[in-house]
């Protein structure tokens, strides 16, 4: 879209608020002033309103007279609602920009193009580690909710000394839905029973199981005959590689403190000897069996398979701590296949990794706020976060503290319980926001990356439709 904006649209118009219209002018100024970005032509429409995210195409449309030259119109990205029918009444395309204005240089491109996140190098196995303690109904069920998060095959688990007695309904329900099928036992039986059945991958077979690949079709996932063993696992190879057997290999990725490093030298070792093959890595033993977030677990594992053109993961979502790692697995290995395809260190992908923190938190520092406030010319209060804490301003002043306790007795709510609950929504936001070095803006939820939920797109002004109604009801009931 990016690209579009600088080869399409040399005459832009840009629709803004009373607050935001004189930034807007120096950021567009800044970017016109960089030698990387094309010439083009711009004219900035300030619409009447404060607020420019409250903006509604219904409002643009009425107050809008004219479009003037312009070939492309580029609203606030926090503008909500159809657009479709400003295209229609104005004829030319009607996009929405970055949610904040000070991201405009991003938008035009001076950090680089826009990803393309849509490929990848890496599939994603999904394992059902309970399989056999779930119903098929069930086993469907997660199997559907890992596909949505990213995964390319459903794993299914076997469990040690525990009868999997629906096995093969199992593997016929989930290739009936579509779904490609592993099956990971150290049962021979139950590995010779989920290829008849159609399993197109079993994990995991060693030299000396390998003669199972023999029997069925599926695809073997090899790893060392003895726990360590590469000269196993290459024994295993060499038998497949001359029978012209698929497979894939995997020298088994160890937990900290019990072989993790001596693990990723085996990794290298054995891409650094065949090149070619297709290797696995199981990266559960790390983001399980540590009590850290995975989301950097996952950034920096994926870095290394992507190094090493690692073609597989066997990835699980047990603990509750790394419920997401399956989706966050699907980020990384997009995010470091584009960068390395760019030849760039893995930044200014996605943000889907970083749900503690962001990299740009404050866009705007506590003097350009204090220009901000001292626009204001109504009661309803703005909050802010900049490096100097969170601000809250209206017309009749600007406060600057951390505690949200601190703002209550000089807001002025008291009487006001609608406008007094969405303060203290938004105040412990900003404060959180503040704190963690995140990026927050009014009315939206904070964004945790791959971990977050979709924004709630209702009607900005619902709390305040709510104060109104309720100061009309104390006024009947005083009558």
């Amino acid at each position: 879209m990016q690209e579009d904006v600088l080869k399409m649209a040399e005459n832009l118009l840009f629709l803004t608020g009373k607050l935001a219209e004189k930034s807007l002018q120096k950021v567009l100024q800044e970017v016109q002033a960089n030698p990387k970005t094309p010439t083009f032509k711009y004219r900035i429409e300030q619409m009447g309103v404060s607020v420019a995210a409250l903006m509604t195409p219904e409002m643009i449309a009425r107050r809008l007279k004219s479009t003037g030259e312009a070939n492309k119109m580029i609203l606030p990205g926090l503008c909500q609602g159809d657009l479709s029918q400003l295209h229609r009444q104005f004829g030319i395309p009607v996009e929405r920009g970055p949610n904040d204005l000070k991201d405009l240089p991003q938008y035009f491109g001076q950090a680089g193009k826009s990803p393309d996140l849509s490929q990848y190098s890496t599939q994603i196995f999904a394992e059902i580690v309970d399989a056999p303690d779930l119903t098929v109904e069930q086993i469907l069920a997660k199997a559907a909710r890992f596909q949505a998060q990213g995964a390319n095959v459903i794993d299914l688990g076997c469990l040690p000394n525990r009868p999997f007695s629906h096995l093969a309904e199992a593997i016929k329900a989930l290739k009936q839905a579509n779904f490609k099928v592993s099956v990971d036992s150290i049962n021979v039986d139950e590995l010779l029973l989920a290829g008849k059945f159609g399993a197109d991958y079993l994990l995991s077979l060693t030299e000396k199981t390998l003669w199972i690949a023999d029997e069925v079709a599926s695809t073997p996932i090899l790893i060392p005959a003895k726990a360590g063993s590469l000269a196993s696992l290459y024994r295993a190879i060499e038998i497949c590689l001359k029978k012209g057997k698929d497979f894939i290999a995997d020298p088994i990725l160890d937990p900290i403190h019990f072989g993790l490093a001596d693990s990723i030298v085996r990794y290298h070792k054995l891409r650094k000897k065949h090149p070619n093959i297709p290797i696995m890595m199981g990266v559960g033993n790390v983001t399980e069996l540590t009590d850290a977030d995975t989301t950097g677990i996952n950034a920096l594992l994926f870095g290394l398979i992507s190094e090493l053109n690692i073609n597989a993961v066997l990835a699980t979502s047990v603990s509750p701590h790394a419920v997401n790692a399956i989706a966050e697995a699907d980020i990384a290995r997009r995010v470091m296949f584009a960068a390395k395809q760019d030849d760039r260190l893995p930044r200014g992908y996605s943000n889907g990794l970083l749900g503690l923190h962001d990299r740009k938190p404050f866009p705007y520092n506590a003097d350009e706020v204090a220009e901000f406030a001292a626009q204001i010319k109504d009661p309803s209060f703005r909050i802010m976060v900049s490096d100097a804490g969170v601000h809250v301003y209206n017309r009749d002043g600007a406060q600057l503290a951390v505690d949200p306790f601190v703002f209550y007795p000089k807001l002025g709510v008291e009487n006001d319980a609608s406008h007094a609950f969405y303060l203290g929504v938004e105040l412990a936001r900003a404060q959180i926001a503040y704190q963690l070095g995140k990026r927050y803006v009014q009315d939206e939820i904070l964004a945790w990356g791959v971990a977050g939920l979709e924004a709630n797109k209702l009607p900005k002004a619902a709390h305040r439709e709510a104060s109104i109604k309720e100061k009309t009801h104390s006024k009947k009931n005083d009558f």
